[in-house]
């Protein structure tokens, strides 16, 4: 079959809401297209596995361009390339972020009220006593911890102690304080959007997956999109394509389909279709950089890593889905102001009982553990634009890291907040010397030095098809693609503004709420 309603493009978190939503109504006919594999591969399904999914078939490998500030490097940045995207070979936190986000996006329809049902319909929230905050009829399982790390509940102590406000849950209107991260696990399994959404509805006569297929381009014939292209085959729409390729692929897919800066896509070869400059503008990422100190208790996720502890891990996990393989990395997470003028946090410190370094693809060699400062809300906004008109090469990618005036200063001060956290009694017996890369914050130079050159992607870019109500964004507040006709673009490039949280739960939120209105 070629001809379908809707055709969807990628298999992420957006996509297989809306493959699932879509094909409920038995007269639709749906095609989701994925241009990576089957998520059948053991580590995805195991927590603390995830970092061993980066740099391999599984991933897109992403790098950015060389950032000024930040030492020149080219940071690499992973995406999800298997049915589920990234909700597939992330960390599991589920953190929708705070009541100012949305209701800071000035977007109507999309305000704090109005999307609080739509992560409600999306969540399954298993063992939770918060009354109203969350759902508990959705597809998508939200538990808490079942094996959180020794270290990790002293840590909690510590906020406790340092008067930090303990969250009774973290997804409430506001996020500032401190708690343990409820984690998408059903009973210690990684649960995927692929796991929640899409597998239940690929039993559907009316929903065709395809892996292994890239898209090349939307079709058009004048304004109307009619299809895309992938190899050497074309699909048709009847209704709508809908794009769910995430922040770099969806911006990157509209260029080459003709729709972005005139000047930008001739200079590729492609003859603009709409032109539409601000696609692959506004894109904003949350940076974080890690301090690390080592443990002298040798309790740590280190412990799973190799030898006998291994053996026995995989014996704790296999046997009763438990144990130090069911951790999602990120155990605990504190939100913070820089300011107190602040209307909501702009700083997050993540806990992770084990040293993270390198993307977590650097074997630790030693006990340790590890606080990822992240700043929530950069001043820093970068770009993306096409390296080449050919779909197989990598767009280029500039956040403009910390060219923002505030993002250095607010980040030490994370830094700095988070040393005094460490320094609490609570942690006295599991806080050792600082551990390389990490040289200490005693000295503004070197800690500077250190935001500069370990600073890394928190894997949460947004922004490059800004949702808007005035003429220059790139979609309405239908998710629909200014200047031509059934075309829209559904996942976290349509953010307005990068959230205050984590961007999996609010991707999960926009297509729930996009199903809504492409049914309407």
């Amino acid at each position: 079959m070629t001809e379908y309603d809707y055709i969807i493009v990628g298999a992420g978190s957006a996509g297989c809401v809306l493959a699932a939503r879509l094909t409920e109504d038995p007269s639709v006919k749906v095609a989701l297209v994925e241009a990576g594999t089957a998520d059948d591969k053991t580590e995805i399904h195991i927590p603390a596995a995830f970092p061993k999914l980066f740099k391999t078939p599984y991933d897109w490998n992403y790098s950015t361009s060389k950032q000024a500030e930040l030492e020149n490097r080219e940071l690499y940045w992973p995406r999800g390339r298997t049915l589920g995207g990234s909700s597939s070979i992330n960390a599991m936190m589920w953190v929708r972020g705070h009541q100012a986000d949305y209701d800071g996006w000035e977007v109507p329809g999309w305000s704090y009220e109005d999307v609080v049902p739509y992560f409600k319909k999306a969540e399954h929230r298993e063992g939770s006593n918060a009354g109203d905050v969350y759902g508990t009829g959705g597809p998508l399982w939200i538990s808490e911890q079942r094996s959180p790390n020794p270290t990790t509940l002293a840590f909690l102590e510590a906020c406790g102690a340092h008067g930090l406000t303990k969250l009774a849950e973290l997804n409430g209107p506001s996020n500032e304080g401190y708690t343990q991260t409820p984690v998408t696990q059903k009973r210690g399994r990684r649960w995927s959007a692929a796991d929640a959404y899409l597998h239940p509805a690929m039993k559907r006569p009316n929903l065709t997956v395809i892996t292994g297929a890239h898209a090349k381009k939307v079709t058009f014939e004048g304004v109307r999109a009619t299809g895309i292209e992938y190899g050497d085959v074309s699909l048709t729409a009847s209704r709508e394509v809908i794009l769910c390729a995430g922040a770099i692929g969806s911006p990157q897919l509209l260029l080459l389909s003709g729709i972005g800066e005139a000047s930008h896509l001739r200079e590729h070869g492609i003859e603009p279709v709409w032109e539409s400059p601000e696609v692959g503008q506004h894109l904003e990422d949350h940076l974080s950089v890690g301090i690390l100190y080592n443990c002298p208790e040798k309790v740590t996720l280190v412990r799973a890593a190799a030898g006998a502890g291994a053996l026995v891990s995989l014996a704790e996990y296999l046997l009763f889905k438990k144990g130090s393989l069911t951790s999602n990395v990120g155990e605990a997470v504190v939100f913070i102001k820089s300011d107190p003028a602040l209307p909501a946090p702009d700083l997050e410190l993540i806990f992770a009982p084990g040293p993270f370094i390198n993307h977590g693809l650097d074997a630790p060699t030693a006990h340790g553990i590890t606080v990822g400062v992240v700043l929530l809300q950069p001043d820093s906004v970068g770009r993306l634009q096409l390296a080449s008109g050919d779909a197989a090469d990598a767009p280029q990618i500039d956040p403009a890291y910390l060219t923002g005036e505030t993002d250095l200063r607010r980040l030490m001060y994370g830094v700095r907040y988070a040393e005094k956290l460490l320094a609490e009694d609570a942690l006295k017996k599991y806080i050792g010397t600082p551990m390389e890369p990490y040289p200490g914050a005693d000295d503004d130079e070197a800690l500077a030095r250190h935001v500069r050159e370990n600073s890394e992607t928190l894997y949460h870019p947004a922004g490059t098809c800004r949702m808007g109500t005035d003429e220059a964004s790139v979609v309405d507040p239908e998710l629909k693609v200014r200047g031509v006709l059934g075309l829209r673009v559904v996942d976290t490039s349509v953010m307005p503004r990068i959230n205050r949280g984590h961007t999996h739960a609010p991707t999960i939120m926009i297509a729930e709420k996009a199903a809504d209105l492409i049914r309407r």
